[in-house]
């Protein structure tokens, strides 16, 4: 299977089977039943995708339960280093982040469960990012940790002066002061 276990509990490294030829390549970057047979049965009903230029960082997010989003993220153009940080109270990961370079080269996706805030930094001149969610957007559930939390201690791979971060995002509180509805259920 193309599936990466982590060492947080549930999020996933999906390496799609990608067949190449002299036309270009193909590779299935969903298949539902593959992702049963991990023991992964989500019901998609959302597909976001965002565009950013070289620099931008933007994160870290998530919904509050119940609105709290699975996530399935891949790039389609361009690079990025997406970094989620585990929110689940009880988790034995609980304020550990992991990051992963995803690119429309290796074609590699994150499968991010509800209970991680999540983010990312472009590494390339433009980058283009789809992702898939399991929950709506709702305004009211929005939750956030600033990406520059010193307890997190990420290396976003952007130099301060380099880095182009949302107004929004820049006042967002740390982890030790986030609102948080997560548990760890094992």
């Amino acid at each position: 299977m193309p599936f990466i276990k982590t060492d947080f509990p549930g999020l996933l490294v999906f390496e799609p089977n990608v067949f190449e030829d002299s036309r270009g390549y193909f590779f299935e970057a969903y298949n539902e039943k593959n992702f049963q047979q991990e023991g992964i049965d989500i019901r998609w009903v959302q597909d976001n995708q965002s565009s950013s230029t070289y620099g931008v960082i933007r994160g870290l997010h998530y919904q509050l339960d119940p609105y709290g989003q699975t996530k399935l993220v891949r790039v389609l153009r361009g690079k990025i280093l997406d970094v989620v940080v585990d929110i689940r109270k009880d988790s034995p990961m609980y304020g550990k982040s992991y990051t992963k370079v995803l690119s429309a080269k290796n074609k590699r996706q994150l499968f991010i469960p509800k209970g991680f805030a999540h983010g990312f930094s472009v590494l390339s001149e433009r980058a283009e990012v789809l992702y898939k969610c399991d929950g709506y957007y709702n305004k009211e559930s929005e939750g956030g940790i600033i990406y520059n939390d010193a307890a997190l201690e990420i290396d976003w791979r952007i130099t301060d002066e380099e880095a182009v971060v949302s107004d929004k995002d820049k006042i967002l509180p740390t982890l030790s002061e986030c609102k948080n509805t997560f548990v760890f259920q094992n």
